[in-house]
């Protein structure tokens, strides 16, 4: 007997300064930890609003970890991907630890939503589970 699918949330909000402090003290360790290479690529393509895009990244990342039910030790920060699409809309897309998780408690694709504004950044993750399909 299968269970019948469960709607899955993960939402974090961000100080663009907390992370900006953590750019600053840490510098490219904080960078290569925390973000893979085409989300810092993507980030510093647009100087002026670097700090908000990896703010909202991290956020994106928090928001998974959230519907995952796990911390940091669970899941790596890089196990979790922003990617930006042609059409300008971003995807998650899982790696390692945390793509195992997502298929074993068969989680369908996730939805991201990102905003940034002043000095907050956001980002709400929503999907499925019980559906033998997974994406990404």
């Amino acid at each position: 007997m299968t269970s019948p699918p469960e709607l899955h949330v993960g939402i974090d909000l961000v100080q663009v300064e907390r992370v900006s402090e953590s750019v600053a003290l840490h510098g490219e360790r904080f960078l290569r930890r925390i973000f893979t290479n085409d989300e810092v690529a993507y980030a510093m393509s647009s100087p002026p609003q670097t700090l908000h895009r990896l703010a909202a990244r991290f956020a994106a990342k928090e928001a998974v970890r959230k519907l995952l039910q796990v911390d940091e030790h669970g899941v790596g920060w890089r196990d979790v991907e922003v990617r930006r699409l042609p059409s300008g809309a971003c995807e998650v897309v899982l790696h390692g630890h945390a793509a195992i998780l997502a298929r074993a408690r068969l989680l369908g694709r996730m939805a991201l939503s990102m905003s940034h504004d002043g000095d907050y950044a956001t980002a709400v993750v929503v999907t499925w589970s019980g559906t033998e399909e997974m994406h990404g």
